[in-house]
C-alpha cells in the first residue's frame, strides 16, 4: 500500500502528557475533535451518536469537562474544545494512529483489524512507548487508512479532502483516506484496490444516487454512493491512472 501525500496546512499545537485523564474522558475529547475538526462547535446529540451513548449522559460529562477547562459549552450553540482539550485530543489521536501503523507495518495486522485493537490499547500505552513505536516505523505521517498522525511536537495536518462521491464523470483522483470504523467496508475496499495511494477515474455516474463506475488499477468496477462518500480523494489529471 502506498502512502498518500500530506497536505500543506498544519496547525501547531503542543501535545503534552496528562495522565490524570481517564479513558472515557479521552474518548469524549477525541470524538469532539473528530466531529468539529478541533474548532467547530459540536452538538451534544452528535457526540452521543458518535460514542453510542445516551444524550443525557453526554450532557453530564460535558458539564464536568467544562469545569475542568477542557471544553467550552453554550446552550443551543454546542461544544468546542479549549486549548487544553485540543492538546489532549491530539495526544490520544497520536497514540491511536501510531498504534494502528505499528500493528499494520510491524506486526502485519490486516488494515480492517487495527482500529479496534488501537481503541483498546490507546488509553494504556504511554507516550514513551508510542514514540518508540513511531521511531521503529520511521515516523509515519499517516495511519494505514490514510488519517494524519499528529507529530510529537503537535503538528497536525488538517487538510480537507473531497469525498469520492462528489467527483464527476471523467475526473481522476488519488485516494488519500478512507473511513476506518467498519471492518467489512475496509475488507471490501481492499478487495477493490481502493486504498490510500491508489489512482482512479470516475467513468460514469448513474442518476438518482445510482452506482458509480470507476477504473482502478486497470479494472472497471462499480460502487454505491454511500461507500463512495467514505473515500476521500485529491483530484489529479484524468489520464493519471493506467487504463
Amino acid at each position: 500500500m502506498t502512502t498518500p501525500r500530506r497536505g500543506s496546512p498544519r496547525v501547531e499545537v503542543p501535545v503534552t502528557e496528562n495522565d490524570s485523564l481517564t479513558g472515557p474522558v479521552e474518548d469524549y475529547l477525541k470524538a469532539i475533535y473528530s466531529l468539529g475538526r478541533g474548532s467547530v462547535s459540536v452538538a451534544t446529540n452528535d457526540i452521543a451518536q458518535r460514542l453510542a451513548i445516551a444524550p443525557a449522559s453526554v450532557s453530564g460529562m460535558v458539564q464536568r469537562l467544562a469545569e475542568q477547562g477542557l471544553l467550552s459549552y453554550e446552550r443551543y450553540r454546542g461544544v468546542t474544545l479549549t486549548e487544553a482539550g485540543r492538546r489532549a485530543a491530539l495526544r490520544t489521536l497520536r497514540r491511536h494512529r501510531v498504534i494502528e501503523a505499528y500493528l499494520s507495518g510491524a506486526l502485519n495486522y490486516p488494515w480492517d483489524r487495527v482500529h479496534d485493537e488501537a481503541e483498546r490499547l490507546e488509553h494504556a500505552a504511554s507516550d514513551e512507548l508510542v514514540d518508540r513505536m513511531a521511531e521503529v516505523m520511521g515516523e509515519p505521517l499517516v495511519d494505514p487508512h490514510g488519517a494524519p498522525i499528529p507529530s510529537r511536537d503537535g503538528l497536525m495536518d488538517e487538510t480537507e479532502y473531497l469525498p469520492l462521491v462528489e467527483l464527476g464523470a471523467g475526473q481522476g483522483a488519488r485516494v488519500v483516506r478512507v473511513g476506518d470504523d467498519d471492518p467489512e467496508m475496509l475488507r471490501h475496499l481492499g478487495e477493490l484496490a481502493i486504498v490510500p495511494g491508489a489512482e482512479l477515474i470516475v467513468v460514469a455516474k448513474a442518476p438518482y444516487d445510482g452506482p458509480i463506475s470507476l477504473r482502478v488499477a486497470g479494472n472497471l468496477l462499480s460502487i454505491g454512493p454511500v461507500l463512495a462518500a467514505r473515500v476521500l480523494v485529491e483530484p489529479i489529471a484524468s489520464d493519471g491512472p493506467s487504463h
